[in-house]
């Protein structure tokens, strides 16, 4: 299997054999959905009406880190990018995030939901809640980014092919199952509806254009592969803290001791 370390697999070697069709290509993309974390247990669980205000507050606030390192994957990614007409499409999703004009972004959005789930903005600010798993995961997608070729990064967001229909979930059951969180929390997955198709477009462009080779189109599947794998296992520490109530070190303290970023 090809290292998610190994460069960018150039589409234009005939060596590499003939690649799927766009259509089939893209078809194999949007497959990777059956992977989506939308699928975990602990995701099923928060539809379902099963979480705990605990479980809501533990996703919410985790959460929250990675929206926060969402704008530094992206500034990574401009900063390794060449092309003008790239950078000036992508740099819709640092504002997007970071806010702009009278929009005040999604990172506002996120904190006006924790809020409304009973976090106060200093808790989340103060990632006293992260747990080591999720830094981890995190950490590692940014990290990627930096090192990746931009093209490569690109095809690391295409896990926002299936963000849509997590966010619609989220807003057709939450308020029925959870009373208790105030409706203005949902701006967040109101506003990224319409922002996450428009991204998918410009990121299934660039996958389309660039993996035509067999190679090129394996090399795709496995970075999204590898950015299902973040987001699962995301959730994967969620589960061991909230719901097995096995946080870190539960064996030795019932303070939540693990660090807050080197």
């Amino acid at each position: 299997m090809t290292s998610i370390a190994t460069p960018f697999v150039s589409s234009t070697n005939p060596a590499d054999g003939d690649g799927l069709s766009p259509a089939a290509f893209r078809e194999a993309l949007l497959a990777k959905g059956a992977y989506y974390h939308v699928h975990h247990p602990y995701q099923i669980d928060m539809t379902e009406g099963r979480a705990t205000p605990e479980q809501i507050r533990g996703w919410v606030a985790n959460r929250f880190y990675y929206q926060i390192n969402i704008p530094q994957k992206d500034a990574a990614l401009l900063a390794n990018c060449p092309d003008a007409a790239t950078r000036r499409r992508w740099i819709q999703r640092l504002l997007d995030h970071d806010g702009h004009d009278a929009d005040g972004g999604g990172i506002e959005a996120w904190l006006t939901l924790g809020e409304a789930v009973g976090l106060s903005r200093d808790e989340l600010w103060s990632q006293e809640h992260v747990l080591p798993g999720v830094r981890f995961a995190v950490d590692a997608y940014v990290n990627f980014v930096r090192r990746a070729d931009w093209r490569e990064a690109a095809i690391s967001s295409l896990t926002e092919l299936f963000a849509p229909v997590a966010h619609q979930s989220r807003l057709d059951t939450w308020p029925d199952h959870y009373p208790w969180i105030d409706e203005a929390g949902y701006g967040y997955f109101r506003k990224r509806l319409k922002e996450a198709r428009r991204d998918v477009e410009h990121g299934l462009e660039v996958a389309l254009a660039v993996c035509t080779t067999a190679a090129a189109q394996q090399r795709a599947l496995e970075i999204l592969q590898f950015k299902l794998d973040i987001l699962w296992s995301m959730l994967d520490a969620m589960t061991l803290a909230y719901q097995l109530e096995r946080p870190p070190y539960h064996t030795v303290t019932n303070q939540r001791v693990f660090h807050k970023g080197l």
